[in-house]
């Protein structure tokens, strides 16, 4: 989202108690960064296709996401607002990035498709080569 809207948000999130400050995610794109009270961070960002969406970050390590609100990309202001301030931050509220869940056959949890660590077929390994310096003739002597 733009710079100006971002900053209406974070406003009116201030309005209602909410610890809220603008974020700088790219050159010209911001979002709503909101600090939590058990430690950590929530940055909620808006576009046309994707919706709202946060990520939770706590001590600069990915925690989860919040689940994307359906229907987010024609909201007001208001109602963005209104979700933001009323968000679970806590583990049921959260969904696990998709390297540390554990799901069955190697997916993400429940059929998502989302590979974890270690899932996946065995790629060949490459033998490692040491330093090779070229043979000179030898000088007798």
């Amino acid at each position: 989202m733009d710079e100006e809207r971002a900053g209406r948000l974070v406003s009116s999130l201030r309005a209602r108690g909410v610890l809220a400050h603008l974020a700088h995610l790219g050159v010209y794109q911001c979002g709503v960064q909101i600090v939590l009270i058990g430690g950590g961070e929530a940055i909620w960002d808006i576009d046309a296709v994707m919706g709202l969406r946060a990520e939770v970050v706590q001590d600069g390590v990915l925690v989860g996401f919040v689940p994307h609100v359906r229907g987010s990309e024609e909201f007001t202001e208001e109602q963005l607002v209104q979700t933001i301030a009323t968000a679970r931050y806590d583990k049921e509220g959260l969904h696990p990035p998709a390297d540390t869940a554990t799901g069955p056959e190697g997916t993400g949890g429940e059929g998502t498709g989302l590979p974890y660590r270690g899932a996946g077929p065995a790629l060949p390994q490459r033998r490692r080569r040491g330093l090779r310096l070229p043979r000179w003739p030898r000088r007798p002597g």
